[in-house]
């Protein structure tokens, strides 16, 4: 991935995009210092799970932003965020995530043999977790939580 980073960074560096070029620089930094962290090459999920984790903090910002009063900066995040997200997987639409906690949460009460209550909801977060994975997709944490929380509640 750090390659393609690099790539579209060299790219947009000809193209005189200041604010494109920026982010994909904090991208390369955040991949190269969790490379380092870890003391390998980091593989596509891990690499994937950084810029995740830049999109929490950017969204998180721009809440602070907001309340501050501070819409400049805040706008200036969530422009970092699209090109954040252009190197992730597409996110899954509601249809589709109702559809993949379905079907996890039909797969785990198969094996347990009962639908799962709400204290199972370790166990159905960690199957639903697994379906992304297996899908290659990916979701807002809080948004996948509730839908498992419905799930369970109407259980």
């Amino acid at each position: 991935m750090e390659a393609l980073v690099s790539r579209d960074m060299v790219t947009a560096m000809k193209a005189r995009d200041a604010e494109r070029t920026g982010t994909l620089r904090l991208i390369k930094n955040a991949l190269k210092n969790r490379s380092i962290e870890k003391r390998a090459p980091l593989t596509q999920a891990e690499s994937e799970q950084a810029l995740a984790s830049m999109i929490k903090q950017r969204r998180d910002s721009i809440e602070q932003f907001t309340r501050g009063n501070r819409p400049e900066l805040a706008a200036k995040e969530a422009a970092e965020i699209v090109v954040i997200e252009e190197f992730l997987p597409k996110a899954l639409d509601e249809a589709g995530l109702a559809a993949l906690v379905n079907d996890a949460i039909a797969e785990l009460a198969a094996a347990l043999g009962h639908k799962p209550t709400q204290k199972e909801m370790g166990p159905a977060m960690k199957a639903v977790q697994a379906k992304f994975q297996a899908a290659g997709a990916r979701a807002d944490g809080r948004a996948v939580s509730e839908l498992v929380k419905k799930q369970l509640a109407g259980s």
